[in-house]
């Protein structure tokens, strides 16, 4: 979801009442660290948990080839500009088949390694509870990444204070936050088909085009890598502009290695990957 196909409204009483339950949450913590990517959850988490706890608040950034390089630096100028404590980590999920290998349990394994990382680190700083910025809209989606970070002690503040993701929205907006219309994020090995191989090269493939297509001016898009094929994925209102730059798009594209490229004309969707994936077909934000 972004404000461009669902529009941000003030938020409601309920969104309010909501607030309120995760500052007495986090209260209830005492202490919190938090796995933050950038996105609009995890910065509206941090900067709530830094204004109810204050210095026992640490935001932590995992740092591999699945995050881009763009993304990584914004996450690290909005913690900067908004004031909480944060530190970058460097996690290792490709060399482990498990991931590699591309199942569709691979989140589940990425969760696993995250989480011994954060865990060290909380043990370290003397910081009691691990949090991630799930929020009410992904329960009944198939998120093995979820399950795998709640077995090794993660916490949900943001669901369990029954928040939406178009509460975040309203309340993120409303606190003046920079991440209150950032559209939507996945991992970048969600680009890649299930069953193919994730790679350091394909996930660079996908980061720097990706990377072109926002300045392009697709600022919601993504870049589905099918080997020889790049399958862009922008809102359908926008396929008519990404059709009128296909000349620059593709010379674009062809130098990152791609041999073909297509333009998706169901357009930009969450779980697109799932569509062509083995068996029952999961519900996924991916």
């Amino acid at each position: 979801m972004t404000p461009e196909n669902n529009p941000v409204v003030e938020p409601s009483a309920e969104a309010r009442q909501k607030l309120a339950r995760l500052e007495e949450i986090l209260a209830g913590y005492g202490s919190v660290l938090i796995a933050y990517s950038g996105g609009v959850d995890s910065t509206f988490l941090a900067v709530v948990a830094q204004r109810v706890l204050k210095d026992k608040v640490l935001a932590v950034t995992a740092a591999s080839e699945s995050l881009a390089p763009e993304e990584r630096e914004e996450a690290i100028a909005w913690a900067k500009q908004l004031g909480f404590a944060h530190e970058v980590v460097r996690t290792e999920e490709l060399r482990d088949e498990n991931y590699a290998s591309n199942t569709l349990d691979r989140c589940f394994y990425c969760k696993v390694d995250l989480m011994g990382k954060l865990g060290e680190i909380a043990k370290q700083r003397g910081l009691r509870v691990i949090a991630l910025g799930a929020t009410v809209d992904d329960l009944g989606d198939y998120r093995p990444g979820e399950t795998g970070a709640a077995q090794h002690g993660a916490v949900f503040p943001l669901r369990e204070a029954g928040l939406s993701k178009a509460d975040i929205r309203a309340l993120s907006r409303e606190m003046g936050l920079p991440s209150w219309d950032k559209p939507a994020a996945a991992c970048l090995a969600s680009r890649i088909p299930f069953g193919e191989r994730v790679t350091a090269e394909k996930l660079s493939q996908v980061a720097r085009g990706e990377s072109f297509l926002r300045q392009a001016g697709f600022r919601a898009c993504r870049l589905r890598h099918h080997g020889a094929i790049a399958r862009i994925e922008v809102p359908a209102r926008a396929i008519p502009a990404l059709l009128g730059k296909a000349a620059e798009v593709v010379k674009a594209l062809k130098a990152l290695g791609f041999v073909y490229v297509t333009v998706d004309l169901q357009g930009l969707r969450s779980g697109s990957m799932h569509e062509a994936a083995p068996g029952p077909k999961p519900k996924t934000g991916r």
